[in-house]
């Protein structure tokens, strides 16, 4: 062990890269640093709450999350795959539309959908009012109406909104397969479907595998969702252990077991990506032929794709919407521009961070062939598939050590108190917002530096230009485009994060999401309508830039369509 430290030590030294590689190994530090903190106060005695837990709690929350999880995985595999292929196959009407469109249920968070639904379909909601008012009916038991408040509604309703992350993926495959060999699939006898099953979905695997995997971990870190459609999940669990219990290390415990889900989840989708290789055998990648539907195929094909679209976006905005416009004033009163203020402040905060950190390991990883600092970088961007809670309480636990040693260091030396200077401000959800969003900054920064020729820095170090005057003089000016969009997503993820917030904010301290959750939770869901709609409209943002990636990122697409 010593001896291979040392090996990689050497390489780092030997590549002249040292103060980057060193910046690389704090960052990934600082980032496992929350991981570590769980474990480690999940070995903590919790007295007889563990015990209980174990008995009572953990085996329903956990077969209700492994219930929930399976579900939401399989509907969003069909909805996602199913739909990319469509619209990247046939010619039918309103295609062009739905290409882009489809991808809007992603700017919907889970726990706004599900405040939606309850508005519209719970036993007080519009539709079941409007049915009792035109029937006579009194009560519940004079008719039957399917209960929302399910895991199978909070399947059917996460589900709507999460399939993107799969389509994203699969129409990104879809549209990289070359075009030969759905040709030659075609010339043996096979229909279109035909050539899906058979040629596409198994080229397509390794994509619809990290796809559901983004899905699933999304449903992992819910908060908002399954606690208003009443599921009791292993996220909820530990919200009620820590604030409810006041029970550290239970929660602590509880977490532990998501992070062996969460990790086993990763396992798997590097083990189907590992097993299922497959390679083109030949560069002609020509524009993919579309087949051009049958009117009533046609008609078929637009009701699969606009029913997503419907579900996921169209009925939950048009009831925040309505309640908006119906609560105008009450909407923007001054809790609403006071947690806008404190979203946008934390938001931005994170996403310089987050790209900072981003353009460091980017570049370190870029700059040293050294095997542990691209290992540090692969580390740092685990916090992304850590769910929120989690992240939490290894956020709180190092933040609330510092403060309490520079408090006892300041009281014995100064005789002054700092109080909780980290922990106990928004710089904790700042932090938060960075470990578990500098995946997206790292990834969209390393992809924009690996489309940069390494001639160049090679040129400018010829030139007597040192390692970070090759980054400030070249790199940086080629990747502004690449930063703002880093930043952009990070800003977008960071106003639209609940479960972290809600157990690290300071008191009396709302963002935008937990301003419509304390509403929603007092049955005033109309007056957080408009702070709802707001993170929605900021959530658009990044699928412009999704579609537009993918639509222009097909090898052969400057060629046109046939």
């Amino acid at each position: 062990m010593r001896t291979s430290l040392r090996l990689a030590a050497a390489r780092i030294r030997s590549s002249g890269n040292l103060g980057w590689s060193l910046a690389a190994l704090v960052i990934a530090a600082l980032a496992a640093a929350p991981l570590i903190a769980v474990g480690l106060i999940g070995l903590r005695s919790s007295g007889d709450t563990w015990p209980h837990l174990l008995s009572t709690v953990l085996p329903s929350s956990a077969l209700t999350t492994l219930e929930l999880m399976l579900g939401v995985g399989v509907m969003t595999l069909v909805t996602g795959a199913g739909t990319a292929w469509l619209v990247t196959m046939f010619r039918f009407p309103g295609r062009a539309l739905f290409e882009w469109a489809l991808l809007v249920p992603l700017a919907m968070p889970t726990y706004i959908i599900a405040f939606s639904y309850l508005e519209l379909f719970d036993y007080s909601g519009t539709v079941q009012s409007a049915l009792r008012a035109a029937f006579g009916w009194q009560s519940a038991a004079d008719y039957w109406f399917p209960d929302i408040r399910t895991t199978g509604g909070g399947i059917v309703v996460m589900s709507f909104v999460l399939y993107p992350y799969v389509y994203l993926t699969a129409r990104a495959s879809f549209l990289q397969q070359s075009v030969c060999a759905l040709e030659v699939s075609r010339t043996l006898g096979r229909t279109a479907w035909g050539s899906f099953w058979s040629v596409a979905l198994p080229l397509a695997r390794p994509a619809l595998a990290a796809g559901v995997t983004l899905a699933l971990m999304e449903t992992l870190n819910d908060i908002g969702a399954v606690e208003f459609l009443g599921i009791q999940t292993l996220t909820v669990s530990i919200y009620t252990t820590w604030l409810e219990r006041s029970s550290l290390p239970g929660a602590a415990q509880v977490s532990s077991i998501m992070l062996m889900i969460v990790f086993l989840l990763i396992y798997v989708e590097r083990a189907a990506r590992r097993r299922q290789r497959f390679h083109h055998t030949t560069g002609k990648y020509t524009a993919l032929v579309e087949q051009k539907l049958s009117p009533a195929a046609g008609i078929l094909a637009m009701i699969a794709c606009a029913l997503p679209i419907l579900i996921g976006f169209v009925l939950p905005v048009s009831v925040l919407f309505d309640s908006a416009i119906s609560n105008l004033a009450e909407g923007l009163r001054a809790e609403f521009w006071r947690a806008a203020g404190h979203s946008l402040m934390l938001a931005l905060a994170a996403a310089s961070l987050a790209v900072t950190a981003g353009i460091v390991l980017a570049y370190a990883c870029r700059a040293s062939r050294s095997k542990l600092v691209h290992g540090a970088a692969a580390m740092a961007s685990i916090g992304y598939a850590v769910p929120g809670t989690v992240l939490a309480i290894g956020v709180l636990i190092p933040l609330a050590g510092f403060d309490n040693a520079l408090d006892a260091m300041m009281r014995s030396t100064f005789g002054v108190s700092t109080g909780l200077l980290l922990s106990g401000s928004a710089a904790g959800l700042v932090i938060a917002y960075t470990v578990r969003f500098l995946a997206i900054s790292y990834g969209t920064i390393d992809a924009g530096f690996k489309k940069t020729s390494a001639n160049m820095d090679g040129a400018a170090r010829t030139m007597g230009a040192t390692v970070t005057q090759t980054l400030v003089r070249v790199h940086l000016p080629i990747l502004t485009p690449v930063l703002g969009a880093a930043g952009l997503l990070v800003f977008v993820d960071s106003m639209k994060e609940l479960p972290a917030t809600l157990l690290l904010r300071p008191f009396n301290f709302d963002t935008l999401a937990t301003h419509v959750y304390t509403l929603a939770s007092l049955d005033l869901f109309e007056e957080g309508a408009m702070a709802a709609l707001a993170i929605v409209a900021i959530g658009l943002a990044p699928v412009i830039l999704m579609h537009r990636a993918i639509a222009g990122g097909r090898p052969g697409a400057a060629s046109g369509r046939r």
